[in-house]
């Protein structure tokens, strides 16, 4: 199977179309608005890259726009070790996650990944295997992960339609084969939740997705992924609208106690209608007392959960949108701490929605350390 660009930690289904989304060219201009007039005077009487600089962030040509967060060197040796050829060593990566759900679709992208590139090694599991649901799972992620590339990242009007002839065909059998990984999967809700890229590329209807969401949501209500993957399907790009979008983030968020980032929900579906709608002027659109109050509700929860594990690669997604929001409500001083949290490395949303990723999360990290600096903070 060819090489295809890595998928985003946080769901697969935001890979097929996400660097087909708006192109902007920098903050200022996400949703086609105009600069404010106050951001434009406070730029012009700031140096926002001496600044960054003089907080310590990382030098704009550094910047790694292949990654969320620093590369897990467990993870790095797995890829290295199945790429020779070692299945088993790809087994007991995905079983050590045990019964942490959140944990087991992670590695299983990881694996995934490695397989849609060169497979040999995930057919000798199978082969040995043939009963393995961590190997079952791995297989249809990577069908997905294969279904992806062949029809590319651009927009639909440059896709041809053999490209959409074999998305389609591949992703058939991607669903085939996540059902194969639900009857070896007993309470494990990641085969389930991989299925949620076949409602999007095939197009389920709305009852067809509630079901399988209810299969989802009996093995894991919190997951966090399922949940995103999900959202995407209530937009309005995919299957849904910006109402129905909100109501899920909605809900989602109402029943996630502090630590399940499930409040980072609202937050996506708001980012996804201000990219959606090229007349909304996030400067005011942000600055709403309901967003207000849920990017607040969403720093206790990130909080939390980085208090309980420090190490949950899942925040890192977290942090990076909520910089963006923070940038949009005036408020720097929080913005640079998420910043220094993210800082090095960008391949994440709200960023990678960009035609430019590095430009414009240069110019929103730069602007906020200008104005941090230019208050007295540091």
């Amino acid at each position: 199977m060819a090489r295809l660009i890595p998928l985003l930690a946080i769901a697969f289904c935001v890979y097929v179309w996400l660097k087909a989304r708006k192109n902007t060219a920098s903050p200022d201009d996400a949703s086609g608005a105009a600069p404010s007039a106050s951001r434009k005077r406070r730029s012009r009487k700031s140096d926002p890259a001496r600044a960054a600089a003089e907080l310590g962030f990382v030098p704009a040509d550094a910047l790694d726009t292949a990654h969320a967060a620093a590369p897990d060197p467990h993870d790095e040796e797995v890829r290295a070790t199945v790429r020779a050829g070692n299945w088993q060593a790809g087994a007991d990566f995905l079983a050590g996650a045990g019964r942490d759900w959140q944990e087991r679709y992670r590695r299983a992208g990881v694996l995934q990944d490695e397989a849609a590139a060169d497979d040999t090694w995930l057919l000798a599991w199978r082969t040995a295997q043939p009963k393995d649901g961590g190997a079952a799972l791995v297989h249809a992620g990577a069908l997905i992960s294969v279904a992806a590339d062949i029809r590319g990242a651009k927009q639909a009007k440059y896709t041809t339609q053999e490209q959409f002839a074999g998305f389609h065909r591949m992703m058939a059998q991607a669903r085939v084969a996540c059902h194969e990984a639900q009857e070896l999967a007993g309470d494990d809700p990641c085969p389930y939740i991989a299925e949620i890229s076949c409602a999007l590329g095939l197009g389920y209807g709305h009852d067809d997705f509630r079901a399988l969401w209810a299969e989802i949501e009996k093995r894991d209500a919190h997951h966090l992924a399922a949940h995103t993957s999900a959202l995407q399907y209530w937009c309005r790009k995919w299957r849904g609208s910006h109402e129905l979008a909100e109501r899920f983030a909605r809900e989602a968020a109402a029943k996630g106690a502090p630590g399940r980032l499930l409040s980072f929900l609202p937050l996506y579906a708001a980012f996804e209608q201000e990219t959606a709608e090229q007349d909304v002027d996030p400067d005011v659109f942000y600055k709403s007392p309901e967003l207000i109050a849920a990017v607040d509700a969403c720093l206790i929860d990130v909080a939390a959960a980085a208090e309980a594990a420090p190490g949950d690669r899942r925040i890192v997604h977290v942090r990076h949108l909520l910089a963006w929001l923070l940038y949009w409500q005036d408020r720097y001083e929080e913005a640079v701490e998420q910043f220094r949290a993210v800082d090095g490395h960008i391949d994440s949303a709200p960023w990678t929605y960009s035609g430019d990723p590095k430009k414009r999360y240069v110019q929103a990290r730069d602007f906020s350390a200008a104005q941090v600096l230019a208050a007295g903070g540091n």
